[in-house]
């Protein structure tokens, strides 16, 4: 097992910049370890908390009372086969690093997923997405470590029951570690078919058709930065988890007049949480009026709850709760959060 060190606060380990230190920490800088350090923790009876680039934890001020796995290593491995590629990205690879190489390769199915936080073994458990794209379309297995069969498995792209920011891995919290991500991606010079109609107009073409791989990538990038979405150091507007709630499914019937509406196949309709919490009455950058603010939505997107420095993440899901009950109050719907909670709670 790798060695325990000192436990860092977690606020160095997460883009919100909050949180307290772990009992125990442990780097784990490939698979084995990860295992390893898992596995001794499981016989311990020790909690354990995984951390890979931090993007979709708000840790409690009182920290985490178990042990931190912090995933520190990564590594890409490539079979060619004609017209298409299956790419196995080592769960500790960071996102946008790997989203950066497929452009550059010219590896087509992942390009309008850039600047995205994170590692490459996080984005299967929450199906991520954005601008019209999902790693569901392009993912072909997943190998992780089951902890209660305590063995390695691998599920085809199908077994992993993808849908909204949702997986069987989400369903059952805990129990894998991935280990291994598998994409099967196209070669070729233009994107796949852009489905997002900001990201179309912002490229000039229509919703359907191609666009150059790397146009697409600094199209994604320079909208995710208009929204404080791409990490930056010294703009507080990124210190966040990204979009703190999911958009709502609802039934028509419930739906605010006005809302975006977007129909399922079950007859629901999804919706979009901004758009509920603005007409709710939180502008971008609601908070910072108040004397002293240490959190606030963000100035630039009302999805993010940002820290502004020297906040506690008790001030952070107060605004949460603030912003989730208005909306309810407003309309009757109920936002949830998409980050995980870490020792603290909505």
């Amino acid at each position: 097992m790798p060695p325990t060190t000192a436990a860092p606060a977690l606020a160095d380990l997460t883009t919100l910049r909050l949180g307290g230190a772990a009992r125990h920490y442990v780097a784990a800088p490939d698979a084995d370890a990860l295992v390893a350090a898992v596995t001794e923790a499981d016989r311990a009876g020790e909690p354990v908390l995984l951390v890979g680039g931090g993007s979709n934890l708000v840790v409690a001020d009182e920290g985490f009372a178990g042990t931190v796995v912090h995933l520190t290593g990564g590594g890409v491995q490539v079979v060619e086969d004609g017209d298409r590629v299956a790419v196995t990205v080592a769960a500790g690879e960071p996102w946008d690093a790997f989203v950066a190489r497929a452009v550059a390769e010219g590896w087509v199915g992942v390009e309008a997923l850039s600047g995205i936080p994170g590692t490459t073994g996080a984005t299967p458990i929450q199906n991520v997405g954005a601008y019209g794209q999902e790693v569901a379309q392009t993912i072909t297995a997943v190998t992780v470590w089951d902890r209660v069969l305590r063995g390695s498995r691998t599920f085809t792209g199908d077994e992993c029951r993808f849908s909204y920011r949702h997986s069987r891995f989400k369903a059952d919290p805990g129990r894998h570690l991935v280990l291994d991500v598998t994409f099967g991606l196209d070669r070729g010079e233009l994107s796949a078919p852009v489905a997002y109609a900001e990201l179309a107009r912002t490229l000039g073409v229509a919703v359907g058709e191609r666009a150059a791989l790397v146009a697409v990538r600094e199209a994604v990038l320079g909208l995710r930065r208009g929204k404080g979405m791409v990490l930056d150091a010294v703009d507080h507007d990124t210190w966040s988890a990204g979009s703190f709630f999911t958009n709502p499914f609802v039934d028509p019937t419930q739906l605010p007049e006005g809302a975006p509406s977007y129909p399922q196949p079950d007859g629901r309709v999804k919706t979009s949480a901004a758009w509920l919490i603005e007409h709710a009455g939180f502008a971008k950058g609601f908070g910072l009026e108040r004397p002293d603010a240490r959190v606030s939505l963000s100035t630039k997107h009302t999805l993010a709850l940002t820290n502004r420095g020297g906040a506690t993440t008790a001030a952070l899901l107060d605004l949460a709760r603030e912003v989730r009950d208005g909306v309810r109050q407003r309309f009757g719907i109920e936002l949830v959060n998409e980050p995980v909670l870490v020792g603290c709670a909505l």
